[in-house]
């Protein structure tokens, strides 16, 4: 990537010689060129929100940025497009949304999120830190930058306004007014909702989502459906919510069968404070009957040592519409199985799971289906 601070050897993480997605795109080049160009003061406390692979953090390292990101993936790049940029890895500082945000704001640069809800959240918990002289800007390409967008900087921060478009990506000005951050209200997040009464042994269960989670107001047909075919009856074992979300999943197995051992994992950070937040509202006196883990998928799974894996993979990164993820954790399913051990997978129909599983597994057999969705089974077989 080339910028007016020089040019920048960037990679998504973890790297794959298949993934021809690049790790920066035109907004990010967008708002580097227009902070250099308007001659934007870096001085001070420089926040960035949400920058996906690290591409803003990189290049602004030497102004001391602090780094906020839901996404652990994104957080793993940033470490490793720094190494590889030789900056030091302490110029930067990493938080997680779960993380107390700085105390003083003086530029705010926001990656817009596909979620709403996580920009309404982070701009709330930012809130307190900025005042009248914060710069802030947005950016975005311009199908994810919608009315909404600015609603959400115009009701929390103050005045906003766009850019004209570049390389169909745009740019959001705001200027914070202490009237707007005095009226602004309390963050609605976390919400909280009942499951409805049709879904089986969760009927009436509680649910927990942080702001970014999928489906945060609802539960989703997927896993809906899911729930309707979860395997029962095991006795026990050790058992992984992959890609958790909420933790609804992982949650019904462990009221199914107390004796099972739940590890909830996911690679976003709302995701797993979500699902423990639902695993404790439903199981307030299972202490040590679960884990919860950020991180990649099972890397931090030990081969061999998890009896049943229980999934549905996203088929997005960011935007793009792409499988990586879901081969990636179906391999890494099959490496932590023990032998004997299974994967359930739900997904649509049409995204073919059951190709993938049988090239890695050796077979996959089809458990429910309906009009939309299906839900597969794959056995590790022993070597």
């Amino acid at each position: 990537m080339t910028t007016p601070w020089g040019e920048y050897a960037l990679a998504r993480f973890p790297e794959d010689p298949r993934d021809r997605l690049r790790a920066w795109d035109a907004s990010d080049a967008y708002l580097l060129r227009h902070l250099a160009e308007s001659g934007t003061p870096l001085d001070g406390s420089v926040v960035v929100v949400g920058d996906r692979w690290g591409a803003l953090t990189t290049a602004l390292a030497g102004h001391g940025p602090t780094h906020i990101t839901d996404s652990f993936l994104s957080r793993e790049a940033t470490r490793e497009n720094l190494t590889r940029n030789e900056v030091a890895a302490d110029t930067v500082r990493l938080l997680t949304t779960r993380d107390t945000p700085p105390d003083r704001v003086d530029v705010l640069l926001v990656r817009v999120p596909k979620s709403l809800a996580l920009l309404e959240d982070q701009l709330h918990r930012l809130a307190p830190a900025v005042h009248e002289g914060t710069v802030v800007v947005g950016t975005g390409m311009v199908k994810e930058i919608h009315t909404s967008t600015l609603r959400l900087f115009e009701r929390i921060l103050g005045p906003t306004r766009t850019s004209l478009a570049q390389q169909k990506a745009r740019l959001i000005f705001c200027t914070p007014d202490a009237a707007t951050l005095g009226a602004r209200g309390n963050d609605p997040w976390p919400y909280t909702y009942q499951l409805p009464d049709d879904i089986g042994l969760l009927a009436g269960h509680t649910v927990v989502n942080h702001a970014g989670v999928f489906c945060a107001d609802r539960l989703d047909i997927g896993t809906r459906f899911f729930l309707r075919h979860l395997p029962g009856g095991r006795g026990g074992g050790r058992v992984v919510d992959l890609g958790c979300g909420n933790g609804v999943v992982g949650t019904a197995v462990a009221l199914a069968d107390p004796d099972a051992e739940v590890v909830f994992v996911d690679e976003s950070y709302q995701a797993v404070a979500s699902a423990e937040a639902t695993y404790r509202a439903n199981r307030p006196d299972a202490d040590g009957k679960a884990e919860f883990r950020v991180g990649d998928g099972l890397e931090e799974c030990a081969p061999d040592s998890v009896d049943l894996v229980l999934n549905n993979p996203p088929f997005h990164s960011h935007q793009a519409t792409t499988d990586a993820t879901a081969r990636r954790m179906f391999t890494g399913a099959r490496r932590a199985l023990r032998p004997g051990g299974e994967l359930w997978v739900v997904g649509n129909r049409h995204l073919g799971y059951h190709v993938t599983l049988r090239r890695l597994f050796g077979n996959s057999e089809v458990v429910a289906s309906d009009a939309k969705f299906v839900v597969l089974k794959a056995v590790k077989r022993a070597s």
